[in-house]
């Protein structure tokens, strides 16, 4: 039975990082790992500050998000040591104290102000990679971000432990409550702003906690990528809705992605089930030893199959690929690693010492170009839009003739379809994670 429960995950979750730690140390030719929480920044000529992001490689090691001014210690050989900022505040709520399955595995010294941390990390800073941004910095303790050290623990962040991937699922359960909550907006004629508030209120999380800005799209806004406007109309008729939306459990992300038709639209709605279809044979091809930068070029092909099935493309798929027309339809990336960010790092690492493997020649939004190994989660986001930028550039190109543009007239409306899911690699079939959330819910 696999085990899901966080807290019994953690020590075999804390073990790796101790082990992963001491080798990048020891690339690194340093004695200790110092990792601050992050601080909270400020407005331009204001006293306001924007909202708290804990630093992600303090969020790999402890379960904590809110903590700002807060130390993580490292020193091979010992426990590792949290400083946890805990102040005298009237105005505003103070962290509670350190509780729960982590801190037996930590010794805690608890401040109250943060200049009191600066005794306590240690005594020697030249031996001491520091990983955090410059604003971290605390009286002579600069973060260094040493390369070797960051190269090493980036690139093996990508292979998940059980205890990510159970937060992981819990982001997927959370994620999805919200999905269902958004769809049932839109089938009630909801506008933008109204179902991005019903999907927050589902989840029981604000755009502070949410991992991104939620994407909420109706009729044409769809073919934005990356729209986050959010109406307070909704326009008239309704045709599509397309939501790109995640959640966080305890530091880690979900992001996922469904696209709807309202009743009637049932052409579109055909298009969106074919690239569903297609999307899932995409999850089902990640194995461990597949190259990922494939998969995105297969997904080229699968999409432009579905197309010329709707009669969009006058050409073969193949020769939509070549031309680069399949580019002016699906213009992004077909995923990217997931986990502690939602664009994971270390996507393009060619090793834990660092390099770099490169993109398929015009494919320049790929973000993931690894080999996929067990371990691994990605996104599968495949994607067909009309955005007439795109089309124009196709006809300025003299491809003009390749594409039915009264069948493209008649899908502007609806904007596009993007349809995303998690996926486990491992070393027999995919995991998709969100697939089964869904079907839980429909139940």
């Amino acid at each position: 039975m696999i085990q899901h429960d966080p807290g019994a995950l953690y020590p075999d979750h804390l073990a790796v990082l101790c082990r992963r730690a001491e080798t990048a140390l020891a690339r690194g030719g340093f004695d200790h790992l110092v990792v601050p929480s992050g601080t909270l920044h400020y407005h331009l000529f204001d006293d306001r500050d924007y909202p708290y992001a804990v630093n992600p490689q303090f969020k790999a090691w402890l379960p904590l998000t809110r903590v700002p001014h807060s130390w993580l210690v490292f020193t091979p050989g010992k426990r590792p040591t949290v400083i946890f900022h805990q102040p005298f505040d009237y105005w505003h709520v103070v962290p509670d104290a350190p509780s729960g399955w982590w801190v037996e595995h930590f010794d805690i010294q608890v401040i109250r102000k943060p200049e009191e941390a600066l005794a306590l990390l240690p005594r020697d800073r030249s031996r001491c990679a520091v990983l955090g941004e410059p604003q971290s910095t605390l009286g002579d303790w600069v973060p260094n971000n040493p390369a070797p050290v960051v190269d090493y623990l980036e690139y093996h962040r990508a292979y998940k432990t059980p205890y990510e991937i159970a937060l992981m699922r819990q982001a997927q359960v959370l994620g999805v409550r919200g999905h269902r909550a958004a769809e049932a907006a839109f089938r009630n004629g909801a506008d933008e702003f109204s179902i991005h508030m019903a999907y927050c209120a589902a989840v029981g999380q604000d755009a502070n906690e949410l991992p991104y800005g939620n994407i909420v799209a109706l009729n044409e806004h769809a073919a934005v990528l990356h729209y986050t406007e959010l109406g307070r109309t909704a326009p008239q008729p309704l045709r599509s809705f397309l939501i790109d939306a995640g959640a966080s459990a305890l530091g880690y992300a979900s992001d996922i992605t469904r696209t709807y038709a309202a009743h009637g639209h049932d052409e579109f709605a055909a298009m969106v089930g074919a690239v569903d279809a297609a999307q899932q044979q995409m999850c089902a091809a990640v194995r461990a030893g597949f190259d990922y930068k494939q998969l995105h070029v297969d997904a080229h092909l699968s999409l432009m199959g579905v197309l010329k099935d709707f009669g969009v493309l006058k050409v073969s798929p193949q020769t939509a690929v070549e031309t680069g027309i399949s580019a002016a339809f699906f213009p992004h990336g077909i995923g990217h690693l997931i986990g502690l960010q939602v664009h994971d790092v270390a996507g393009f690492a060619a090793g834990d010492a660092g390099g770099r493997i490169e993109r398929p020649a015009g494919h320049p939004y790929l973000r993931l170009t690894r080999v996929l190994e067990a371990g691994m989660v990605v996104t599968i986001e495949p994607g067909l839009y009309f955005i007439d930028m795109l089309l124009d550039e196709v006809k300025q190109a003299g491809h003009g003739a390749s594409i039915a543009w009264d069948r493209v007239d008649f899908f502007r409306p609806y904007g596009g379809i993007r349809i995303e899911d998690e996926v486990l690699c491992t070393d027999g079939e995919a995991d998709n994670l969100t697939r089964p959330e869904f079907a839980l819910a429909n139940g």
